[in-house]
Protein backbone atom coordinates (compact mmCIF):
# COMPACT_ATOMS: atom_id res chain seq x y z
CA UNK A 1 0.00 0.00 0.00
CA UNK A 2 1.29 3.38 -0.77
CA UNK A 3 1.94 5.95 1.95
CA UNK A 4 1.27 9.45 1.26
CA UNK A 5 4.70 9.94 1.54
CA UNK A 6 5.54 7.16 -1.92
CA UNK A 7 2.64 8.95 -3.53
CA UNK A 8 4.60 12.75 -2.70
CA UNK A 9 7.77 11.15 -4.26
CA UNK A 10 6.49 9.93 -7.22
CA UNK A 11 4.56 12.67 -8.01
CA UNK A 12 7.65 14.99 -7.66
CA UNK A 13 9.78 12.17 -9.96
CA UNK A 14 6.71 12.79 -12.17
CA UNK A 15 6.90 16.35 -12.22
CA UNK A 16 11.08 16.03 -12.79
CA UNK A 17 10.13 13.91 -15.68
CA UNK A 18 8.17 16.26 -17.79
CA UNK A 19 9.75 19.49 -16.76
CA UNK A 20 12.99 17.64 -18.29
CA UNK A 21 11.04 16.19 -21.31
CA UNK A 22 9.74 19.98 -21.66
CA UNK A 23 13.71 21.38 -22.08
CA UNK A 24 14.57 18.23 -24.04
CA UNK A 25 11.70 19.23 -26.62
CA UNK A 26 12.88 22.79 -26.70
CA UNK A 27 16.22 21.88 -28.05
CA UNK A 28 15.86 18.86 -30.16
CA UNK A 29 12.19 18.83 -31.55
CA UNK A 30 10.00 15.79 -31.16
CA UNK A 31 11.33 14.02 -34.92
CA UNK A 32 15.27 13.89 -32.96
CA UNK A 33 14.53 13.47 -29.29
CA UNK A 34 15.61 10.72 -27.64
CA UNK A 35 15.14 9.22 -24.14
CA UNK A 36 18.46 10.01 -23.42
CA UNK A 37 18.15 13.58 -24.07
CA UNK A 38 15.54 13.59 -21.41
CA UNK A 39 17.49 11.71 -19.47
CA UNK A 40 20.32 14.33 -19.81
CA UNK A 41 18.33 17.36 -18.66
CA UNK A 42 17.45 15.57 -15.11
CA UNK A 43 19.11 14.82 -11.86
CA UNK A 44 17.77 11.52 -11.98
CA UNK A 45 19.19 8.37 -13.77
CA UNK A 46 17.76 7.64 -17.54
CA UNK A 47 16.46 3.85 -15.80
CA UNK A 48 13.85 6.15 -13.68
CA UNK A 49 11.95 7.01 -17.03
CA UNK A 50 11.91 3.76 -18.45
CA UNK A 51 10.45 2.68 -14.94
CA UNK A 52 7.45 5.05 -15.39
CA UNK A 53 6.39 4.95 -18.97
CA UNK A 54 6.85 2.30 -22.06
CA UNK A 55 9.32 4.30 -24.75
CA UNK A 56 9.01 7.38 -26.41
CA UNK A 57 5.73 7.51 -27.46
CA UNK A 58 3.80 6.63 -24.30
CA UNK A 59 5.88 9.29 -22.51
CA UNK A 60 4.26 12.06 -24.99
CA UNK A 61 1.29 10.83 -24.71
CA UNK A 62 1.40 11.65 -20.85
CA UNK A 63 3.47 14.94 -21.41
CA UNK A 64 0.55 16.59 -23.39
CA UNK A 65 -1.82 15.90 -20.14
CA UNK A 66 0.47 16.95 -18.41
CA UNK A 67 0.93 20.22 -20.95
CA UNK A 68 -3.34 20.25 -20.13
CA UNK A 69 -3.19 19.88 -17.07
CA UNK A 70 -1.30 22.50 -16.07
CA UNK A 71 -3.26 25.13 -18.22
CA UNK A 72 -6.68 23.61 -17.17
CA UNK A 73 -5.89 23.88 -13.73
CA UNK A 74 -4.81 27.59 -13.33
CA UNK A 75 -7.38 29.43 -13.94
CA UNK A 76 -8.24 30.88 -10.78
CA UNK A 77 -11.40 33.39 -10.68
CA UNK A 78 -13.63 33.99 -7.99
CA UNK A 79 -16.82 31.65 -7.85
CA UNK A 80 -18.53 34.88 -7.50
CA UNK A 81 -16.94 36.81 -9.91
CA UNK A 82 -19.49 38.52 -12.88
CA UNK A 83 -19.61 36.73 -16.41
CA UNK A 84 -17.63 39.87 -17.89
CA UNK A 85 -14.74 39.33 -15.40
CA UNK A 86 -14.28 35.43 -15.33
CA UNK A 87 -14.49 35.74 -19.04
CA UNK A 88 -11.79 38.39 -19.75
CA UNK A 89 -9.82 36.01 -17.27
CA UNK A 90 -9.97 32.76 -19.15
CA UNK A 91 -9.38 34.69 -22.73
CA UNK A 92 -6.38 35.70 -21.10
CA UNK A 93 -5.18 32.72 -19.50
CA UNK A 94 -5.21 31.09 -23.11
CA UNK A 95 -3.69 33.93 -24.95
CA UNK A 96 -0.48 34.67 -22.46
CA UNK A 97 -0.96 32.00 -19.88
CA UNK A 98 -0.02 31.05 -16.65
CA UNK A 99 2.96 32.69 -14.57
CA UNK A 100 5.83 29.86 -14.84
CA UNK A 101 8.89 30.07 -12.57
CA UNK A 102 10.95 28.45 -15.44
CA UNK A 103 10.49 27.25 -18.90
CA UNK A 104 7.43 30.23 -19.46
CA UNK A 105 4.55 30.15 -21.29
CA UNK A 106 5.68 30.61 -25.02
CA UNK A 107 8.32 28.14 -24.44
CA UNK A 108 5.87 25.72 -23.27
CA UNK A 109 3.46 26.50 -26.12
CA UNK A 110 6.09 25.78 -29.04
CA UNK A 111 6.45 22.25 -27.82
CA UNK A 112 2.74 22.17 -27.01
CA UNK A 113 2.25 23.44 -31.00
CA UNK A 114 4.93 21.18 -32.39
CA UNK A 115 2.95 18.05 -30.99
CA UNK A 116 -0.13 19.59 -32.20
CA UNK A 117 1.23 19.45 -35.86
CA UNK A 118 1.48 15.72 -35.75
CA UNK A 119 -1.76 14.75 -34.16
CA UNK A 120 -3.41 14.78 -37.77
CA UNK A 121 -1.38 11.61 -38.27
CA UNK A 122 -1.86 10.07 -34.19
CA UNK A 123 -5.31 8.92 -33.05
CA UNK A 124 -4.27 8.79 -29.52
CA UNK A 125 -2.92 12.28 -29.40
CA UNK A 126 -5.38 13.95 -31.46
CA UNK A 127 -7.70 12.25 -29.07
CA UNK A 128 -5.84 14.24 -26.34
CA UNK A 129 -5.85 17.63 -28.05
CA UNK A 130 -9.78 17.22 -28.94
CA UNK A 131 -10.62 16.58 -25.35
CA UNK A 132 -8.50 20.10 -24.61
CA UNK A 133 -10.12 21.62 -27.27
CA UNK A 134 -13.63 21.07 -25.99
CA UNK A 135 -13.34 21.69 -22.30
CA UNK A 136 -11.52 25.00 -23.57
CA UNK A 137 -14.71 25.91 -25.07
CA UNK A 138 -17.30 24.67 -23.15
CA UNK A 139 -15.68 26.51 -20.01
CA UNK A 140 -16.37 29.99 -22.53
CA UNK A 141 -19.29 28.57 -23.17
CA UNK A 142 -20.32 28.04 -19.81
CA UNK A 143 -19.38 31.49 -18.91
CA UNK A 144 -22.10 33.13 -21.92
CA UNK A 145 -24.26 30.99 -20.55
CA UNK A 146 -24.19 32.67 -16.97
CA UNK A 147 -23.82 35.85 -18.40
CA UNK A 148 -27.47 35.11 -20.73
CA UNK A 149 -28.18 34.01 -17.50
CA UNK A 150 -27.90 37.17 -15.68
CA UNK A 151 -28.76 39.26 -18.14
CA UNK A 152 -25.28 41.13 -18.99
CA UNK A 153 -24.87 39.29 -22.23
CA UNK A 154 -26.87 39.82 -25.17
CA UNK A 155 -29.04 36.37 -26.13
CA UNK A 156 -26.37 34.47 -28.76
CA UNK A 157 -25.81 31.47 -29.50
CA UNK A 158 -23.58 30.19 -26.54
CA UNK A 159 -21.58 27.13 -28.11
CA UNK A 160 -21.00 29.40 -31.45
CA UNK A 161 -19.49 32.45 -29.70
CA UNK A 162 -17.74 29.81 -27.07
CA UNK A 163 -16.12 28.36 -30.38
CA UNK A 164 -15.25 31.56 -31.99
CA UNK A 165 -13.72 32.68 -29.25
CA UNK A 166 -11.48 29.38 -28.74
CA UNK A 167 -10.66 29.45 -32.89
CA UNK A 168 -9.34 32.73 -32.63
CA UNK A 169 -7.19 31.98 -30.00
CA UNK A 170 -5.77 29.01 -31.40
CA UNK A 171 -5.25 31.26 -34.63
CA UNK A 172 -3.45 33.56 -32.97
CA UNK A 173 -1.03 31.05 -31.02
CA UNK A 174 -0.06 29.71 -34.28
CA UNK A 175 0.37 33.11 -36.05
CA UNK A 176 2.92 33.68 -32.88
CA UNK A 177 4.50 30.32 -33.17
CA UNK A 178 5.00 29.63 -37.21
CA UNK A 179 5.04 32.82 -38.62
CA UNK A 180 6.77 34.41 -36.03
CA UNK A 181 4.37 37.62 -35.40
CA UNK A 182 4.94 38.14 -31.99
CA UNK A 183 2.36 40.50 -31.93
CA UNK A 184 -0.27 38.00 -32.29
CA UNK A 185 -1.52 37.34 -29.00
CA UNK A 186 -2.18 41.37 -27.92
CA UNK A 187 -3.06 42.37 -31.41
CA UNK A 188 -6.13 39.44 -31.48
CA UNK A 189 -6.47 40.31 -27.59
CA UNK A 190 -8.04 43.89 -28.57
CA UNK A 191 -9.75 42.71 -31.96
CA UNK A 192 -11.72 40.28 -29.22
CA UNK A 193 -12.49 43.60 -27.51
CA UNK A 194 -13.79 44.85 -30.25
CA UNK A 195 -15.11 42.95 -32.43
CA UNK A 196 -16.71 40.10 -30.10
CA UNK A 197 -16.76 40.95 -26.82
CA UNK A 198 -18.55 44.65 -27.44
CA UNK A 199 -21.02 43.23 -29.45
CA UNK A 200 -21.46 40.71 -26.76
CA UNK A 201 -22.06 42.70 -23.42
CA UNK A 202 -25.11 44.51 -23.04
CA UNK A 203 -25.04 48.22 -22.50
CA UNK A 204 -24.74 49.21 -18.67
Amino acid sequence: MNTPTDERASSDTREAIMEATFRALSKHGYNDLRMRDIGEEMEMTRQVIHYHYDGKYDLMSHFLEYIIEQYEGSVEVDSNAPPREELDARIDQCLFGPKFDDFGHWDRMKVYHELFTYAQNDERHREIFNTHYGRIRSSITEVVEDGIERGVFRDVDAARMGQLITDVIHAARGRKLSLGHDDAPEETRAAIDEFILDSLYLDE
